[in-house]
């Protein structure tokens, strides 16, 4: 939201009280609090009609101070408020000096100026990260008497902004206005499912925003310089979060809103859906099982759309027996297939479900102001929506949840959440401003935990499209609704490495677009994409996205990368079990691991897969390829080829590859199965030693299907000596040297051939020398 005209006039109807001299700074038990004043105090006279500035600053774990600025204090504090982590402040550190009070946190320190103009500044040891300055913190009125808290905080030459939350807009947020305000908009435009008040910055440092309600943005837009956000009201919180990595800002990010819980191995494997107006029954369903099975596609997890409940009736969790008589035999036949079940659900209650007479009497659905039930026709006829600040809400929609998990359903779709009206009445008075961003909270956290208590910790997957801070919690979420084209493929892109900048482990998105049939070269080559994303699903409008429905090399292309996927499991599993212990992305954007490459800032069309693999889609017909690899050596995971970075490449691939190169310095881990994503990843388990430097040490986790670690096996290269050492399983498993010539002599392993040796069951140390090239 703007306030300003350019840089010397305030726009008209706008008043802006802005922070220019320091007051007083006082110790209080949770850190400090400093008076701050709009106007110079020039004598006693100037402390009447005058406006003074509250703002304290706390910090709830090292490394994160947050800044609360309020301007009056008697306003009631409604809900709802982000669940955020509270520490003790045990670690916090004041200093003063004459001119200075400073608060330390980890290794943040905030330096509060004593002098004649306000200002506030951020240090990582001697280096300044940020800071607000003179009148940057500001109390503000509009003509119609709305009034805002505003705050600026600096940005530096060359700094770039990513994140908040999943948005289709330009990967670097420098010149964006952004409002934070989920809305259906699909992937096509700035309107966003999941908007998350959290930025990262490219000098390794973060701000979180501590409000579920609108919160506006101008980075490097309305003041190049500044990055600015507002909110209604009377006071404003956020959060500054040292790193000095960007992994260790989202790491301390979610150490704050809360970590990833780790998906159930099965979801990794390929999803396929009804998709969403097509007609369908039973004997559908199992065309298209069998057919995939016949063309040895492997597939793990089958989901039903919206219309596996009766037109009209969404949503009453009741089978449309027109088309589905027997829907407890229909699963078990499924699973019994080897399948898990997935069925759509969403929040909004019809008219015509059976759910709605029972919400209405009960005090279940929300209402409007003057008590009765608020209803729309947009989506389903009548619907009302389930008010989730009522705890016995929660408990009669979990029900139902229940039961369908007791029929055999292992995982919901958890649609919508968007679409939540302002003028409406809370059960427990909570701020519907507030609860419009923040409902998709409530609403997904309680059917995770239906299937936390019904299946087991760690086996609990939603897959959810609306999300805010916090949401991470509650994987699996996906991008909504794209076109069948390259330009929605590469837009679907940049939300999710967005979204992966906010603290959200995994993403998925629907292979060949939702809207409209791609043509046959585009799906070919969004396969390729969505399986080496996170999840992996075939999901559509109006036509079913069963392989063949595309051409015969279709089949062929999505079998290669299905088995593919699976066999890279041992090392796909560490990744997500990185991103539930730390909350980095399964899917990281290429300036999260090479954040001292300034190429790296800025590419959104390629990724990282885990710290290990480099993946770059291809968004051309004619299957070109441009793509940057950073510097050091790279080998294809798939051709053995070896390359040179520290530059870009062009090339063009057929339809069963893309750039899949490996990291060097890697050890990676690769399965013995490619027909299933669950299964005992330790057992003969594969190991490739990529390019392995002299004096370097490198190390693989492989997890058991739990996620604790099974298998720790570590790689030392001394001059033409190399030491591996394996800790855990005991389970045999191999070794294969990529770009470090052939092995010359082993010691406490048989040789294979001459670039792998085979580790027998129980054995802890391998010792061999290579031939280098």
């Amino acid at each position: 939201m703007k306030f300003t005209d350019g840089l010397w006039l305030v726009r008209d109807g706008i008043t802006i009280n802005g922070a220019v001299q320091n007051y007083v700074v006082e110790k209080t038990p949770e850190g400090l609090t400093a008076i701050t004043q709009t106007t110079p105090i020039t004598g006693r006279s100037a402390t009447l009609n005058s406006t003074l500035l509250t703002v304290k600053f706390h910090s709830p774990l090292p490394g994160v101070v947050g800044v609360k600025i309020i301007h009056h204090d008697g306003v009631q504090e409604r809900g709802p408020v982000f669940e955020l982590t509270k520490g003790t402040g045990d670690h916090v550190k004041i200093e003063e000096t004459d001119s200075e009070t400073v608060l330390i946190s980890g290794g943040l320190r905030v330096v509060i100026r004593k002098g004649q103009q306000w200002a506030v500044d951020f240090y990582r040891g001697d280096e300044r990260i940020t800071g607000s300055g003179y009148k940057s913190m500001a109390y503000i009125t509009d003509q119609d008497g709305n009034t805002y808290m505003r705050e600026e905080l600096d940005l530096g030459v060359g700094e770039f902004v990513y994140g908040l939350g999943e948005r289709f807009t330009a990967f670097v947020k420098n010149g964006q206005t952004v409002d934070l305000w989920n809305k259906d908009g699909g992937t096509s435009s700035e309107q966003a499912y999941k908007n998350v008040p959290f930025y990262v910055s490219s000098r390794g440092y973060g701000v979180f925003v501590n409000h579920p309600e609108l919160v506006s943005y101008e980075i490097a837009s309305e003041k190049v310089k500044k990055a600015q956000f507002s909110v209604a009201g009377e006071s404003l919180e956020y959060f500054v979060i040292d790193g000095p990595t960007i992994k260790e800002v989202i790491s301390n990010y979610t150490s704050l809103t809360g970590k990833p819980a780790l998906p159930p191995a099965w979801t990794f494997g390929l999803w396929l859906t009804t998709s969403f107006t097509t007609d369908y029954d039973e004997a559908t369903v199992n065309s298209f099982v069998d057919g995939m099975a016949e063309c040895d596609l492997p597939l793990s997890v089958f989901h039903f759309d919206c219309f596996w409940m009766r037109e009209y009736q969404w949503t009453d969790f009741q089978w449309d027996e027109r088309v589905f008589p027997d829907p407890v035999g229909m699963l078990k036949r499924l699973k019994d297939k080897g399948l898990k079940i997935c069925v759509w659900i969403n929040s909004y209650i019809g008219q015509r479900s059976r759910l709605f007479e029972e919400g209405k009497k009960n005090g279940y659905l929300l209402k409007k102001p003057n008590g009765d039930v608020y209803q729309c026709d947009l989506w389903q006829a009548g619907m009302a929506l389930v008010d989730f600040t009522n705890p016995a809400a929660c408990e009669w929609y979990a029900g139902y949840l229940r039961d369908l998990v007791d029929m055999g359903v292992d995982s919901f779709k958890t649609d919508f959440g968007e679409r939540i009206p302002t003028d409406v009445v809370y059960f427990d008075g909570s701020d519907p401003m507030k609860m419009h961003n923040y409902y998709t909270q409530l609403y997904n956290k309680v059917v995770f935990e239906v299937l936390e208590e019904k299946l087991g910790k760690n086996e609990a997957a939603l897959f959810a499209r609306s999300a805010t801070a916090g949401g991470q919690q509650f994987p699996v979420h996906w991008g909504g609704d794209c076109y069948a084209d390259y330009e929605s493929m590469a837009e679907s892109l940049r939300g999710g490495l967005s979204l992966g900048l906010s603290g959200f482990g995994f993403w998925s998105h629907d292979i060949g677009g939702f809207e409209n049939t791609a043509p046959a070269h585009v799906f070919k080559r969004w396969l390729a994409f969505g399986l080496l994303s996170s999840h992996s699903r075939l999901h559509g409008s109006t036509s079913y996205r069963v392989p063949w429905a595309y051409d015969d090399e279709a089949c062929d292309v999505t079998r290669y990368f299905t088995k593919l996927k699976c066999s890279l499991m041992p090392y796909l599993y560490d990744v997500a079990g990185q991103a539930h212990e730390h909350g980095w992305a399964s899917m990281r954007a290429m300036v999260m691991e090479f954040p001292e490459d300034p190429t790296c800032e800025v590419l959104d069309r390629q990724y990282m897969l885990g710290e290990s693999l480099l993946v770059a889609p291809i968004f051309q017909e004619n299957g070109e390829a441009k793509y940057y690899l950073p510097a050091g050596r790279w080998t294809h995971l798939l051709t053995g080829e070896t390359v040179q970075g520290g530059s870009w490449r062009k090339e063009k691939y057929d339809f069963f590859s893309l750039p899949l190169f490996v990291r060097q310095n890697s050890l990676m881990a690769i399965g013995s199965v490619d027909n299933k994503p669950d299964y005992d990843y330790a057992n003969g388990v594969k190991f490739g030693l990529y390019s392995l430097e002299d004096g370097t040490t490198t190390s693989a986790t492989v997890r058991d299907l739990k996620g604790a670690p099974e298998l720790t096996v570590k790689a030392d290269r001394k001059g033409s000596t190399v030491t591996v050492t394996a800790e855990g399983s005991g389970k045999e498993f191999s070794l294969s040297l990529k770009d470090l010539g052939a092995i010359a002599s082993v010691e406490g392993a048989e040789q294979v051939d001459e670039t792998t040796v085979k580790v027998n069951a129980g054995a802890k140390t391998v010792s061999f020398t290579i031939t280098l090239k």
